[in-house]
């Protein structure tokens, strides 16, 4: 049987994680390359203009001596440009509502004319990735809907943000002050970043228990000129991964998930294999990432009181806290973990490279 040879172009934020993707993928016999795709392919309107140039023929040589049957991205840029025009089937793992986010940044923080022009010239090459890509791979079922209305005629399948439970493990190193809730969440897009504006009810209500933000981006201002003036709140910046935020992660008490719309945050599963119950608000594939009731508890968007409810009962109730930490690591552990994410992948993607 011919083994198939799938080319990984990574952003730099998924190479991480994708790199442990490959490792399983190399052990049920799927050889795999993963590298950073503006290495190999990059142009207008990226900020780097001298890879503009560096990159112009390397992505040939890349193809030339690896002989990929399929290219694998993460985000739609000019390395999923240059596999159409190589002619190698390609395949998008799409993360998020790319055409809702497009609408958002062009109401947000890409309203300069620049920006607007960069803005354009990144919605005309995503266009052309999905309309030649030979598939499209939703981060969970509630992506891969939309994806059929954006999308009817495009061959799809989910596959999940897989995770090695090895690597979180108890780890000592950073001190917090008891009782407390962690938030490990960016604040990159607006939709998402601004249910955390909710804390403000809940830092009045639960005066004595610490609050800890982790996490950074272009709309931190906006939480922080409203959160910071409790003294409960304390932002700690964006953490080393996945060191850091292994160690913030084994001293909190509660992981709290305040997102207005979420695909498949990592950092839910991240929680949960370090044995801490969750509360996550009921959004986007968020419901497909946990147990409501048995690893911890969703909430509706906005629903502050109920998060109030929700954070003294795990508080007041250490046996259910510590159960539901338990049975986090359990789920995540059977459904999420690489290998069973690769398998699964390995069926779904040859049954995709056989249809017309």
């Amino acid at each position: 049987m011919t083994t198939m040879k799938i080319l990984i172009g990574a952003s730099s934020s998924k190479i991480f994680h994708l790199n442990e993707f490959a490792k399983f993928l190399n052990k049920i016999d799927i050889e795999t390359k993963v590298v950073f795709d503006a290495d190999y392919s990059d142009g207008f309107p990226s900020r780097k203009i001298k890879n503009w140039f560096q990159s112009k023929n390397t992505f040939k040589k890349l193809v030339k001596e690896f002989k990929p049957d399929l290219i694998l991205v993460d985000r739609q840029r000019h390395f999923g440009l240059d596999a159409i025009k190589e002619k190698i089937p390609l395949v998008i793992h799409l993360r998020g509502n790319y055409w809702k986010e497009l609408k958002t940044a062009r109401k947000t923080i890409y309203k300069s004319f620049p920006k607007k022009l960069a803005l354009d010239s990144w919605e005309k090459i995503g266009k052309e990735c999905f309309d030649g890509a030979r598939g499209i791979i939703p981060i969970c079922n509630y992506l891969d809907k939309i994806t059929k209305e954006e999308y009817p005629n495009k061959n799809t399948f989910v596959m999940h943000q897989g995770i090695n439970p090895s690597n979180w493990y108890h780890d000592e190193g950073i001190q917090l002050e008891h009782p407390c809730v962690g938030l490990l969440q960016g604040a990159v897009i607006w939709d998402k970043t601004k249910e955390l504006l909710i804390l403000e009810k809940v830092l009045e209500k639960l005066p004595n228990v610490k609050f800890y933000w982790v996490g950074d981006g272009p709309f931190r201002k906006e939480i922080l000129s409203r959160l910071e003036k409790y003294k409960n709140f304390e932002w700690l910046g964006a953490l080393e991964y996945p060191n850091k935020v292994r160690k913030y992660l084994s001293e909190i008490d509660i992981y709290a998930l305040v997102s207005g719309l979420d695909m498949s945050p990592l950092t839910l599963l991240e929680a949960q294999l370090m044995q801490k119950p969750v509360i996550a608000t009921n959004v986007g594939g968020i419901p497909e990432l946990m147990i409501n009731e048995k690893t911890g508890f969703l909430i509706e968007k906005g629903d502050s009181e109920n998060l109030i409810k929700k954070i003294s009962e795990l508080l007041s109730d250490t046996k259910k806290a510590k159960n539901m930490g338990s049975e986090g690591r359990k789920f995540v552990s059977d459904n999420f973990s690489w290998d069973v994410i690769a398998k699964k992948f390995s069926t779904d993607i040859k049954q995709l490279m056989n249809k017309k």
